[in-house]
């Protein structure tokens, strides 16, 4: 594609021209220079990264998170374990918004099912719920039952890794196991396919570790077997 307007070039990428002047503002694209006659051109180049800034917010990428990736995708020196690293800990913060979703739905249809739906409003059981949540963890309907006190007993826990190909792939695997709550440490070797984690048993089972390493399609495997 040839140079073209702002607004063909809104056109081409799928959105709109105060979207295109925003991106400039912020730094991601490069506002071509002014001519003395007609309008500013847009290159194949610009149209390109427009694009690719579209489709990497809609698979939840912030702009802060875009402006890193266009780095390195330009820097010939980065690896793609980096661009992976980043990938998995969106795909955390999906699964986290997933489950706060999740208990969000559960505390509304608690709420629903125990309201009688008729009756004065000063009575009504959804508005008093709510009234009496205000202090609690959203999806918690039930008070939390006190914990105990005490020093928590971590575990470590070792298995095998496999699927692995290099030392991003490892990267990989330790950041998502970190993302598991009640990890303290975890690291994940190459050539070795080794994972070692230090966990705590209460929060985070093996079979919740397996489960988080194996999201990736590593296979997972018990040391001896």
């Amino acid at each position: 594609m040839t140079g073209c307007s702002i607004g063909r070039a809104a056109r081409a990428t799928g959105v709109n021209v105060e979207t295109i002047r925003f991106y400039e503002r912020r730094g991601l694209v490069p506002q071509p220079p002014r001519p003395t006659q007609g309008y500013r051109e847009y290159g194949a180049e610009t149209i390109e990264r427009i694009r690719f800034i579209r489709h990497a917010q809609q698979i939840g990428f912030s702009l802060n998170d875009i402006r890193e990736l266009l780095a390195l995708r330009t820097d010939p020196g980065s690896d793609c374990s980096e661009v992976r690293l980043r990938a998995v800990a969106k795909l955390g913060d999906v699964n986290a918004k997933i489950c706060r979703l999740q208990q969000m739905r559960a505390a509304l249809e608690t709420l629903i099912a125990a309201c009688p739906g008729q009756g004065a409003v000063g009575s009504c059981s959804i508005l008093n719920e709510i009234a009496r949540q205000n202090l609690r963890p959203v999806g918690s309907i039930h008070p939390a039952k006190p914990t105990a006190k005490g020093p928590v007993a971590m575990i470590t826990t070792e298995f095998i890794v496999d699927g692995m190909h290099c030392g991003g792939c490892a990267k990989t695997a330790t950041a998502l196991l970190r993302q598991v709550p009640g990890v303290r440490k975890a690291e994940v070797t190459y050539p070795e396919k080794r994972a070692r984690v230090l966990h705590d048993p209460d929060q985070a089972s093996a079979a919740d570790l397996h489960a988080a390493v194996g999201q990736t399609g590593y296979v997972v495997r018990d040391l001896g077997a």
